[in-house]
């Protein structure tokens, strides 16, 4: 009964959308890891741009990993590249490139979990396979009016249990996408329009009018607090970038020579270490700028030289070159306002 009135809506609600229209399993696999951390809206020009760089996945094992890297700005989260990349020539090297086809072989591909396995086992092979991500849990907490914790261990388990049980045997694939569809358009995080639902006289979170208190969660998500501050030495038509090594944030992409601080740096701070550091003293500081991901918050400033040092001169570049590395898009976007 679920599962009818799920499809049935789905039917008449579905978006139409590309990876929706093939069964080809590299295309849904591209859109899963691109969708990941990413809105429809905003991922669709990506996925296409990558379908039309790198029609299968052949094209994308012999791109380097600048080019993919480039191609992926603005999406965050670039390790999804990476893996991207990673598992394209694996799939290429080790699998003849051709496509694992079962759920057990393809979550043993690098930057795939349980969801995008379930996802391309039932999508492209109609494997009964049942997908639970956010939507997932938001729903059947709702509609079972489920307090378990939905990260929870126990809780985790009782929500894969529960969508195993209603995934029908005959068509995964449209059961799954119905699912994901009704959780982003109708059984939304905030605000559901409760009263337009085909399943508010079955819905138990509605009757007991707890909705708004589904899903649960028991652990708060904590926000580490940064502070960058990039030197952007600049002379003639060259600029200095390095390329970001370490693990963390934004690995492989490139930035301008960066300082980061435990806390706010003043303005006579920062002059008076560069000063020392590379006896400059700067033409310009800018004001602080924002950027947020999941789990960190950025607090930027931009300190600008007309001069470059001549130990830095090994990681000159001309400016129009900026074009054509992958950079972490809060250094693009300040480079688009800066007019660089």
């Amino acid at each position: 009964m679920f599962s009818d009135q799920i499809t049935a809506w789905y039917k008449i609600n579905k978006r139409n959308l590309p990876w929706r229209d093939t069964t080809d399993p590299y295309k849904i696999w591209l859109s899963e890891i691109i969708l990941q951390q990413t809105r429809v809206d905003q991922g669709m020009n990506y996925y296409l741009k990558f379908i039309e760089h790198y029609p299968t996945v052949n094209d994308l094992a012999a791109a380097s990993e600048q080019e993919v890297l480039n191609d992926w700005q603005g999406l965050g989260y670039y390790s999804r590249a990476r893996n991207l990349h990673a598992t394209a020539k694996f799939i290429a090297q080790e699998c003849g490139g051709k496509f694992p086809a079962t759920y057990d072989e393809i979550i043993r591909l690098k930057g795939v979990g349980p969801y995008t396995a379930a996802a391309i086992a039932s999508f492209a092979f109609k494997e009964v396979k049942a997908l639970v991500d956010g939507n997932v849990y938001r729903i059947l907490s709702r509609y079972f009016d489920i307090s378990t914790p939905i990260d929870s261990t126990s809780g985790k388990k009782e929500f894969q249990l529960l969508a195993d049980s209603l995934i029908p045997a005959d068509q995964p694939d449209l059961h799954n996408q119905a699912i994901m569809e009704f959780g982003s358009q109708q059984c939304t995080p905030v605000n559901p329009d409760c009263t337009a639902c085909m399943l508010n006289d079955s819905c138990q979170a509605l009757i007991n009018q707890t909705v708004s208190a589904r899903p649960v969660k028991e652990k708060k998500t904590k926000v580490r607090n940064r502070y960058f501050y990039y030197a952007v030495f600049m002379e003639k038509n060259q600029i200095c970038v390095q390329k970001r090594t370490q693990a963390d944030i934004w690995q492989h992409l490139f930035e301008f020579p960066l300082l980061e601080a435990a806390s706010p740096l003043t303005e006579q701070e920062l002059t008076a270490h560069y000063l020392e550091t590379c006896q400059l003293t700067p033409e310009y500081i800018s004001g602080e700028v924002k950027h947020i991901l999941s789990h960190q918050r950025i607090t930027t400033r931009f300190i600008h030289f007309s001069h470059i040092p001549e130990e830095l001169h090994p990681l000159a570049i001309e400016l129009t070159a900026l074009e054509k590395i992958p950079l972490p898009r809060l250094i693009h976007r300040y480079i688009e306002d800066a007019g660089l």
